[in-house]
């Protein structure tokens, strides 16, 4: 099997040991005689999975007692709707920080409930950067962000300081450095760019703030259906949770969250100077909030674009083609991404540079 350096944005690259043993587990799950795909989400094995992976996920991230966690389906395009379902008062309104696509799309689910202030935006500079210096209305239900933005590039550093409540989309950033968990109401985040494969999303949330709405809301979209029967109101996403499990041992064994943001930093510093360096890329992104997951860069001369992607290919280098948005490139180098790879799609730009500059 050719190495193919797997730069995708998502369903994402995992780390080897993790395949490994979840492919071993299709097969046969710990000499239970059957597979981790058939097995029932009611049998003791199972139920020690999600209660394994409840437990690593408030360890990793330090998770207060008054906190819930929960595991969810419909990924991050259904809590965009279930967060207002939720949260948004009725003759309330809310507000939301909008910083690219997935922004917009969660603020435009907010708007059917009701009254939705876009508080910040960066559309004015096509989302490549994060607003700063913005007021936050007092009289809000929350404030929505998305913390890391996949296809423009852009990262939080850090988040705002207020009394209002905050909800965050943590969906491509999540278990890639600490996060203080208290600051905020609620954090949802997909699995498939740092966790896990598609198919399920994480879900924290601070006990007590549901329920307020006003609203009758159907059983499948109230939270506190998810939260009480244990993440396992229905048959839960078995094998994208049992995976998700695995990659989050990983980390712990790596060293936890502490760690896993320096190794994170050491492979954007190597792509970013070399972007920076070269004579043909350029960042789009403003350097003070370019993401450490999903690193963006144009060619200066538009027309060599085809020439690299080219040799992009020949190299082995998958996945690196930027959002039609964009244009140029996205390398996105998220956890188990190692930095051999990001090495090996550096030295093609160096040589792409030595025979174009």
């Amino acid at each position: 099997m050719k190495k193919i350096h797997n730069f995708s944005a998502g369903p994402c690259i995992l780390p080897k040991e993790v395949m490994q043993k979840a492919a071993e587990s299709v097969v046969e799950y710990n000499n239970s005689g059957l597979s981790i795909i058939e097995m029932s989400h009611r049998s003791k094995d199972f139920e020690s999975i999600m209660d394994r992976s409840h437990a690593i996920v408030r360890e990793l991230l330090n998770v207060p007692e008054n906190y819930d966690v929960c595991f969810l389906q419909g990924g991050a395009s259904l809590q965009f709707m279930m967060v207002p379902e939720n949260l948004f008062p009725v003759g309330g309104k809310v507000g939301y920080v909008n910083t690219g696509v997935w922004g917009t799309k969660a603020l435009k689910e907010a708007q059917l409930f009701g009254e939705t202030i876009e508080v910040a935006s960066s559309k004015d500079k096509n989302f490549s950067y994060i607003p700063k210096g913005y007021n936050i209305p007092k009289d809000i239900a929350y404030l929505h962000l998305t913390s890391n933005n996949t296809i423009y590039g852009t990262q939080f550093k850090s988040f705002p300081e207020t009394t209002v409540p905050l909800v965050c989309d943590m969906s491509s950033d999540i278990m890639s450095k600490p996060v203080d968990v208290s600051k905020f109401d609620l954090i949802y985040a997909g699995a498939q760019k740092n966790i896990g494969p598609a198919g399920v999303v994480v879900v924290i949330s601070k006990k007590g703030i549901f329920g307020k709405s006003g609203r009758t809301i159907p059983t499948m979209l109230d939270y506190r259906t998810h939260i009480d029967n244990g993440s396992m109101f229905n048959t839960p996403p078995c094998f994208s949770i049992y995976t998700s499990l695995l990659t989050m041992e990983w980390i712990k064994n790596l060293g936890g969250l502490s760690e896993m943001e320096k190794i994170n930093e050491a492979k954007a510093k190597i792509l970013y100077d070399e972007i920076d360096s070269n004579p043909l890329f350029t960042g789009p992104a403003a350097k003070e909030d370019r993401s450490l997951m999903n690193v963006t860069f144009v060619m200066k001369d538009p027309s060599l674009e085809p020439e690299f992607a080219k040799l992009a290919k020949e190299r082995n280098l998958s996945g690196i083609g930027g959002h039609r948005s964009v244009g140029g490139f996205r390398a996105s180098i998220y956890n188990a991404m190692p930095i051999e790879s990001v090495q090996a799609l550096v030295d093609a730009m160096r040589d792409f540079s030595k025979k174009y500059a």
